[in-house]
C-alpha cells in the first residue's frame, strides 16, 4: 500500500516526466536543498540535487537541466553548464557522501527501489559559485557563505 506522498510523488512522475522535492531545517541550521526524483526512469539518466538557493530558483535549475538532458546533453562529473543561473556556470559534482540516500536524496533512492533496480541511483550535485567573486567551494578566497551552504556531497566521507 502506497502512502499519499508517493502516490502524488508517482502521479507527478507519469505527468511531467520528474518531481522536485523541497527540503528544509525548520530550525535553519542546515541549509534547504531540492532534489529531483524520476530522471532515472524519464530520461534515463542521473538524480540531481542543489542546495543553498531560492526554492524556486533550484527548481528552476533541475528544470533546465532536464531540458538539457533533454536536448542530448550527458551529464558528467565536473561538467560545467550553462543557462541554470543567470552569469554563471554551474559544475556538475557527482555524489559520494556516505549518508546521501539516507540524509539527503531519499526518496529518489525509494523511487530507485520502486522500479525494481538495486544497489542507489547516481546522483549530480549542481554546485554554484558566489555572485561576488564567482569562485566555487574548493577554490581558494571562496566566500564563506558558498562554502556553508553547499555540503560537499562530492567528497567521499567514510566514517571509520
Amino acid at each position: 500500500m502506497l502512502s499519499d506522498y508517493d502516490s502524488k510523488l508517482l502521479g507527478n512522475i507519469d505527468q511531467h516526466g520528474w518531481q522536485f522535492t523541497f527540503v528544509f531545517d525548520p530550525d535553519g541550521k542546515n541549509p534547504d536543498f531540492g532534489y529531483s526524483i524520476g530522471f532515472t526512469q524519464t530520461l534515463n539518466a542521473p538524480e540531481f540535487i542543489v542546495f543553498g538557493l531560492d526554492k524556486g530558483l533550484m527548481n528552476s535549475m533541475i528544470w533546465e537541466v532536464f531540458r538539457q538532458i533533454e536536448g542530448g546533453l550527458q551529464p558528467a562529473d565536473g561538467m560545467r553548464l550553462q543557462g541554470l543561473l543567470d552569469g554563471f556556470d554551474c559544475i556538475l559534482r557527482k555524489a559520494k557522501h556516505h549518508q546521501l540516500f539516507e540524509e539527503y536524496a531519499v526518496s529518489a533512492n525509494w523511487f530507485w527501489h520502486h522500479l525494481g533496480e538495486t544497489g542507489h541511483p547516481t546522483v549530480y550535485q549542481i554546485v554554484w559559485p558566489g555572485a561576488q567573486q564567482g569562485l566555487f567551494p574548493w577554490e581558494s578566497d571562496c566566500d564563506a557563505f558558498v562554502i556553508e551552504s553547499q555540503p560537499q556531497l562530492w567528497v567521499s566521507s567514510e566514517k571509520n
